[in-house]
Parts: C-alpha cells; structure tokens; sequence
C-alpha cells in the first residue's frame, strides 16, 4: 500500500516508537499513585516526555505541558475552559470540527462567535480579524495549517491582533506539530494544541496542550490526581489541574521515543523533505486536464494537497485509487465543513493526499501516474 493520509494519522512510525510502548506494558504502573518502582518509574517517563514536549514547542514551563487523549481532548478544554457565556470568540473558515463544535456549543450557551470568512484559494482575510474584535472577545481560536488545503495561517500575524484588544489566541497545531518548527512564543500562542499520532510519528491516543503562564483554563474533566485526595475541588497547581484520571503512560512513552527520534533527524530536514514531495506532486497533478487542485501554493505549504477530477465523487475517486493502484488517500469533507463551503466543495467533497517523513519520491510519482490516468478514463 502506498499510504497518502498521513493528515489523518502517520501509519509508518520509527521502531523505537514501538519497543518504547512494548516496554512501557511490561514495566510501567500508575504514575504519582505511589511511591513503588512501577508508579516512580512512570512518573519519570511522563515528566521526562513533559521536559521534552516544553523544548519542542518552547512552552516555558514543562508543568504547563498537559497531556490528553488528542488534538480534540487538547483544544475542548482550552475553548471550554477559557471561554464562557457572555463571552466573544474570533475563529475562521478554516477550522476543523474539532474546534468549530465546541465553539458552536458555547454559542448556544450564551457566547457570541463570528468567523473570518476564507476567498476562493482558502486564505483568511487578516483584516477582518480586527474589524470583527469587541470589548468583550475573549479569544481567538485559529488553526495553524488547514487539514483540506494545507495553506498556512501567519499565526503570529493574529496573535499580534488577538493581544493589542485583550484576547487570547488558542492554536491548533494539528497538521504542523513535527513537520516544523512551532515556537509557541515566536507565534504568539496562548495556547498550543497539539496531537502526538501526525506529524509527531507518535502513537494514537497521546497529544496534549502547552499553555502560557498566566493562563488557567477551567479544568475540562475533574477526578483523581494522586494528590489532594481530600479536597472537594481539582487540584489548582499545574499540571493537576488539568490532568484527572489515569494518564496514557503507554502511548506518552511512545511519544517520548518519538521525540527522541525526530530531534535526531532533525525539524529542518523533515520540512524540507515534505516541502520537496509536496510541491512535486502539486506541479504534476495541476498539469493534468482535468484536475482541480485546491489552496494557494505560492509559498510554504502543509504537506497536503486536495484536488477533485472534472465532477466526479471523491469517494469513488478515493475508491479507485485504492482499489486499482493500492494508493490510501481520504475523501470527502475532512471534518472541515466551512472550508468546503468557501471552496465550493460541499457535495463532491475532495481527495486528499498527505504526505510524512516516511514518504518517498517513487511513492508521488505512482500517485500522479494513478491521478493522470484516472482524469483520462
């Protein structure tokens, strides 16, 4: 199989990102749930992944490194937990549902939300960022690359407009955590939001947030944390506060292997390698007749690229790719409605084909191949 979604979750992971979890199953017990060798020993897994999760993302603090099931868990608690009735919220056509459903829950609750609207090739209009601000916006919630285009969003460009009127800026670094380098404070970021099984080559299961001080989110979830056992209320020290229940110790230390690796390998050469395949692939399918590709490739870009051929259905699109060619692509809405409303996109829907470290140039040359012999069917 020539796996081409790695939007959705990276499929080939480093090795030692393996033997980390194998490891961790036979050795790890439950961490700050005990002074023994398999609670001390977790503990020193997690807080280890932490230190390392701070100096990736240039979180100042490792305490404020949270860990949560994924990008989703990450990004509920940072709206739910900062954003309340009454309340104004700033977000953009972009988003995934994963940020716009919370954010049309509030609504209901009494928050007031507006969206900067995207043009034809995907972009966010930066002035209406400031034109759409009100005494009482609270935050701006943006993502940091588009899951259906790949075009990128200058997040520090809003993170300047976010904090000359008072508010927060929440990032979701979904599609750029492990692609390249993300300083939440060069960017700006209140609040970065990040998943450990994309770009991070992690397991499913892991991601978390990194959050300023000076932030404190209402805790999204609230149970055991092995301290203040007696307390009626969440522990309010970082990282506790944020952090009930059992961790995924596992899929942290498969995290931490991970991390391990791609600082070996390096960011640099991992955005560059990506950046060459996908501008490859793009010059081939848009020289096809027929094919729609999708997003403004004029200067740095996700690895991802979305296309539609004449008026036929993605899915059958998608469908004969793998079926015919072996070639794992997704099709359809890609959990991004308002996007595929701005380009026009709501009922073919579009094929997306993400690329990741693991990818190779042999594997985008049968792509385009399949995509140019698909177009002349």
């Amino acid at each position: 199989m020539i796996y081409l979604d790695n939007a959705a979750t990276t499929l080939r992971k480093p090795p030692q990102v393996g033997r980390a979890i194998l490891e961790a199953l036979d050795s790890m017990g439950n961490s700050a749930r005990g002074a023994h060798q398999g609670s001390l020993g977790a503990s020193r897994t997690i807080y280890n992944a932490r230190a390392k999760l701070a100096a990736f993302f240039r979180c100042p603090r490792p305490d404020h490194v949270i860990f949560t099931s994924g990008i989703t868990e990450s990004l509920n608690a940072a709206i739910c937990g900062l954003v309340g009735p009454g309340d104004h919220v700033i977000s953009t056509d972009l988003e995934h549902n994963s940020v716009l459903r919370p954010l049309y829950r509030l609504e209901e609750e009494g928050a007031a939300l507006d969206f900067v609207p995207a043009d034809s090739r995907g972009n966010p209009d930066y002035g209406a960022f400031a034109s759409l601000m009100r005494p009482n916006t609270r935050a701006v919630v943006c993502t940091h690359c588009s899951n259906l285009t790949g075009n990128l969003v200058d997040v520090a460009r809003v993170a300047e407009i976010a904090h000359a009127h008072g508010a927060l800026l929440i990032v979701d670094a979904a599609q750029t955590a492990g692609t390249r380098e993300v300083d939440m404070q060069a960017l700006g970021a209140d609040v970065l939001c990040f998943t450990g099984h994309k770009g991070l080559l992690g397991p499913q299961g892991t991601g978390g947030l990194c959050i300023r001080e000076g932030v404190t989110p209402r805790p999204f979830k609230v149970g055991g944390t092995g301290v203040q056992t007696y307390s009626k209320t969440q522990p309010a020290q970082f990282p506790a506060c944020l952090e009930a229940g059992t961790l995924n110790g596992h899929g942290i230390a498969g995290l931490s292997a991970a991390l391990d690796y791609l600082s070996e390998v390096g960011l640099e050469r991992v955005h560059a390698h990506e950046q060459a395949l996908t501008r490859r692939f793009y010059e081939g399918v848009s020289a096809i007749p027929g094919v729609t590709v999708y997003g403004d490739f004029t200067g740095d870009h996700g690895a991802v690229v979305s296309l539609n051929i004449g008026d036929c259905d993605s899915g059958q699109v998608a469908d004969a790719l793998s079926e015919d060619y072996g070639i794992a692509t997704r099709p359809g809405a890609h959990c991004a409605p308002r996007m595929h409303r701005a380009l026009g996109t709501v009922e073919q829907g579009a094929v997306r084909f993400s690329f990741s470290w693991f990818t190779t140039e042999e594997e985008i040359n049968a792509a385009v191949q399949a995509v140019a012999e698909l177009a002349a069917s």
